[in-house]
């Protein structure tokens, strides 16, 4: 084993990597940029070096400063994590080259692997069961999509040198194909430097199991089971879980046994992933899944895998690379139920916009690193950040990774639900509330969810219904009215609704959703009630004051409800299951100056425009694109939010654009 590692990689990935090499006593170097000089994992590294500006290719994709890097520093060895250079198999030849240890796959089996069509037409030699689809060189508007056609749609357009769901689009019919392809063009050569696709046939009902594998340099291969990673928007996963739900022996011996052939196809050493696309229109079986890819590095999701076998890939990889064994396949078992969830910043509820800033709160305490709790539950959290850390809006938008390992699946899912709402993050904006409700949803409980499951379910996953809503409000006027009392000496100036003749009542208008929601508590000697509009509700709340916050529990109509209420820089803001709300009185000058005038369509986060749809002159409908932006590695579209006339376009393809800034005017349609 070496004495020291380079990590050519940021974020959570690195700060994982680096926990194995300090348990195992191994030196760690971190690289970053310009935007994470102030990261977690800059801090934890035993060294860290800068090697170039916040754009990944100045500095995370220029594989020739990480290995000057290296070499200065003393390092014997670079793990490049997942993303970035740790599929790029020149990077692993250059690394070789320089008398450094690479911590992959052959560059061999990466090239072989790396680009789809090859990867495919080399399983099908090799009798693993592939897509029906076009993977040929021609590239041409013509020939693919005469190839669409003749396949059939609905089809799937794929970058060849694609991952993460970048450069992919689904395409119902023939008239959508050109613009569809131009888009998953666009997003594959900036994303990867390769504008090619191939053309597949979609299933209509898939699930997306794989199976995790490793080779040593012995001749030796095994696999550590499957992970099912079916929970997915826009083609980029949201939960994953292990082993996959409804698998048999049959069916796990048929992946398995493919896999394994796919990983001695090519030779392959390390850790590497084998993705098969699954029929989910019935039960599991044998003859229903098709190869779809290999990713030849360490998954985002192998955290699963870890927990329900018991091996720490990093360390395998790491034995790998320095020439050791692996374990025999019959030492390898599984043991209990494993689920993952991304928690990501973004705005479910705004279209998953991306969120970036300052980190005022981080707060998940359910989830310690593999930590055991009672009841046989396991949570771990493997977080790129730390409270008072800084989001940059320049990459991908997974600040942490939530998990939790029981005996059973129902317990795994529910000991995650319940973590992920209790989760307070602020300003940032998080998945944390969605993911919850997707833990719970009745379809993925039963097992039998889709790839389909979080589009077809987005508006029950990210907005509070009535209820939800009415025990937010409770929520928060208890809360406030926790943290108001004793506030003010003078009892004529605190805030507590008494009355001479009458029950106590507080009144607050809140803007929720950019809507005025007034809401009244009022205290009694029968008990408090909540008005909300006409309604009335029957509530019973205790409050305990801690620090900067209120803890409310209780119940609202005779239902369990939990929150905080926290006294921040900006003003109160409530967390409550795993949704965050500032308790902000409605912006009453801003509606009227909007209604008077025209709308401004802003950029919502610094990034690059892609595409300007919009024309000065222009007649627009609502929720008709405008402008295509780029903001943490994801397109975006900009649309209109009424209808009216296109007044100005500040915006130009191709440039690099700043939080806030005004980038279409629209003005009202004449009359």
């Amino acid at each position: 084993m070496f004495s020291s590692l380079l990590i050519a990689n940021r974020g959570e990935i690195s700060r994982r990597i680096m926990r194995t090499a300090r348990r195992l006593g191994i030196r760690t170097v971190a690289v970053y940029s310009e935007a994470d000089a102030g990261a977690a994992f800059v801090r934890e590294a035993d060294e860290a070096v800068l090697i170039g500006p916040a754009p990944s290719a100045e500095s995370y994709l220029k594989g020739d400063h990480i290995i000057e890097a290296a070499l200065d520093t003393g390092a014997e060895a670079i793990h490049p994590g997942y993303g970035f250079l740790s599929e790029n198999a020149a990077f692993a030849e250059a690394v070789a080259k320089a008398g450094l240890t690479w911590v992959g796959p052959p560059p061999e089996a990466i090239r072989a692997m790396g680009l789809k069509d090859a990867a495919k037409a080399l399983m099908e030699k090799h009798g693993v069961p592939v897509t029906p689809g076009y993977h040929g060189e021609d590239q041409s508007l013509k020939t693919l999509k005469a190839a669409a056609k003749k396949i059939g749609y609905p089809v799937l357009i794929k970058a060849i040198a694609g991952g993460g769901g970048r450069g992919m689009r689904k395409v119902d019919a023939d008239a959508d194909f050109e613009a569809q392809l131009a888009s998953a063009q666009r997003e594959a050569k900036g994303s990867f430097g390769d504008d090619r696709v191939l053309i597949e046939k979609f299933v209509e009902n898939p699930r997306h199991i794989e199976v995790q594998v490793f080779g040593d340099s012995h001749g030796n291969y095994v696999h550590f089971f499957e992970r099912d990673c079916s929970l997915q928007r826009r083609r980029q996963k949201v939960i994953e879980e292990a082993p996959a739900p409804g698998m048999t022996d049959a069916v796990r011996k048929a992946m398995t046994d493919a896999a394994l052939m796919a990983a001695k196809a090519v030779g392959y050493r390390n850790a590497g992933t084998i993705e098969f696309i699954v029929d989910g229109t019935s039960a599991l079986r044998p003859d229903g899944f098709w190869f779809m890819e290999m990713n030849t590095r360490l998954q985002v999701e192998h955290p699963v895998s870890e927990l329900i076998t018991g091996f720490d890939f990093v360390e395998l990889q790491l034995q790998v690379a320095s020439g050791g064994k692996l374990p025999a396949q019959s030492e390898i078992t599984l043991n209990g139920h494993a689920v993952e969830a991304r928690l990501c910043a973004e705005d479910p509820a705004r279209g998953f916009l991306p969120s970036s800033g300052r980190l005022e709160v981080f707060e998940l305490n359910a989830f310690e690193d593999a930590a055991s709790s009672p009841g046989g539950v396991t949570l771990r959290l493997d977080s790129a950040v730390d409270e008072g850390d800084t989001i940059p809006a320049t990459y991908d938008s997974m600040i942490a990774k939530a998990i939790s390992h029981a005996a059973t699946r129902d317990a795994a899912l529910d000991a995650l639900a319940d973590g992920l709402r209790e989760a307070e993050v602020w300003p940032v904006s998080t998945n944390a509330a969605m993911l919850a409700n997707l833990l719970d949803h009745e379809e993925f409980r039963e097992g039998v969810a889709t790839t389909n499951l979080v589009e077809a379910s987005i508006e029950e996953l990210t907005q509070p219904d009535e209820a939800e809503e009415a025990d937010m409000l409770a929520i928060a006027v208890a809360g406030l009215r926790e943290l108001s009392d004793g506030a003010s000496a003078d009892p004529w100036s605190t805030a507590d609704g008494f009355r001479i003749n009458g029950a106590a009542r507080v009144s607050h208008v809140f803007d929720i959703g950019g809507e005025a929601k007034s809401v009244q508590l009022e205290t009694g000697p029968d008990g408090d009630v909540l008005h909300i509009g006409g309604e009335s509700l029957e509530v019973a709340l205790d409050t305990m004051r801690f620090g900067d916050g209120a803890l409310v529990s209780g119940a609202v109509e005779g239902v369990d409800v939990y929150g905080v209420v926290r006294q921040l820089a900006d003003g109160p803001v409530l967390f409550q299951r795993g949704r965050a709300l500032a308790l902000r009185r409605p912006d009453y000058a801003s509606a009227i100056e909007g209604l008077a005038g025209g709308d401004d369509i802003r950029a919502p986060m610094p990034g690059k425009v892609l595409e300007v749809k919009a024309k000065a002159g222009q007649a627009v409908k609502r929720g008709e694109p405008l402008i295509v932006l780029e903001a943490m590695k994801m397109e975006h579209t900009l649309t209109a939010p009424r209808d009216g006339v296109v007044a100005e376009v500040n915006a130009t393809a191709g440039t690099q654009t700043a939080e806030g800034v005004v980038l279409v005017k629209l003005q009202p349609a004449p009359e």
